[in-house]
């Protein structure tokens, strides 16, 4: 046989199908991170961060890029590559339709470009009210919003996103007016609410957890279906309003198209962290609710799920982000 044809031989069987390729992954793993630093969503995705590099036997490197409420890392993973070396933190606006709804053009398809790997995580938020309003508690506040039309302003991370939702739910429930102040950086909403600029911020508690105890603003209620042990005494809001609660699910997600062993092995990874007590402490610790074991079609329902549960207010209320 020629030299030309047995090179071609060999090239040919070492491509075909059934030769053992090197395991996922052979190098390390880019984390978009749809948010700034500081944020609910850039604390625990460093605490995921470092649970999946210790497990996948490479560095998965959490990359922040905000923007445009977290579109501009989604549309940074839907023109990549699907090779499962570029992943990214999936949250409501990204992965179930809030921003598309909100959104007039955007560089990617929720439903299409995305594939789902799992759910680590979900956040609970709090409301923290400056104490130049004099409101001891969560009904007081409402009481004075009720008399004070139009005064009462609140910080979130944009239009659309779940601090927002969650507050744009509870003035359309109750008949409040109050006023929306959206920051890019979580940094300055919060310096701005320390100082009294604005007078409330409803948070993820485990951004709320690095500003508990400051003097000059207090935390009214919580968003979740009961009490949280590590804020004693305050309140749920469905305790005054009832039915009421808000949470966000955090999760990870490849591109669509992304080889079907890369997407098992991270939620292998994934899983594994999920029942290491020390990994679920780091999320209780911030005050995150650790997801339970998952699959892709698992965390793919939770998407949905999520969807369901919001977009009927954006449509009601006709939220447009600018």
């Amino acid at each position: 046989m020629p030299i030309t044809t047995r090179r071609a031989a060999l090239i040919g069987a070492l491509a075909a199908p059934g030769i053992a390729r090197a395991a996922f992954p052979e190098r390390s793993i880019r984390l978009l991170v749809p948010y700034g630093g500081g944020g609910q969503t850039d604390i625990v995705s460093r605490v995921t961060a470092e649970a999946l590099s210790q497990r996948l036997g490479q560095v998965v490197l959490a990359d922040n890029r905000p923007g445009g409420a977290g579109n501009l890392a989604a549309e940074t993973l839907a023109r990549g590559p699907a090779d499962g070396y570029t992943i990214m933190v999936a949250t409501m606006g990204t992965n179930s339709g809030v921003n598309a709804l909100m959104y007039r053009a955007l560089g990617y398809d929720w439903e299409r470009d995305f594939a789902p790997i799992g759910h680590f995580c979900s956040t609970s938020n709090v409301l923290l009210v400056h104490n130049s309003i004099p409101a001891p508690d969560f009904p007081a506040l409402i009481a004075w919003i009720r008399a004070n039309p139009g005064r009462f302003t609140y910080a979130s991370a944009g239009v659309g996103a779940i601090t927002h939702l969650i507050m744009e739910d509870l003035g359309a429930r109750l008949g409040l007016d109050m006023v929306h102040v959206p920051y890019r950086q979580s940094t300055q909403a919060m310096t701005d609410l320390l100082s009294g600029r604005v007078h409330a911020r409803c948070l993820g508690l485990p951004e709320g957890e690095t500003v508990r105890g400051q003097n000059s603003i207090r935390a009214v209620a919580v968003t979740s279906a009961t009490r949280r042990e590590n804020w004693p005494g305050v309140p749920t809001m469905g305790e005054t309003v009832p039915g009421f609660t808000g949470s966000s699910y955090f999760g990870l997600t490849a591109r669509a198209g992304t080889p079907p062993e890369a997407i098992a092995r991270i939620s292998e990874a994934l899983n594994d962290a999920l029942r290491d007590p020390r990994v679920r402490g780091a999320y209780e610790r911030v005050g995150a609710d650790p997801a339970p074991q998952n699959s892709p079609a698992d965390f793919q329902r939770t998407i949905r799920a999520a969807h369901d549960q919001w977009a009927p207010l954006i449509r009601r209320l006709n939220l447009v982000a600018e």
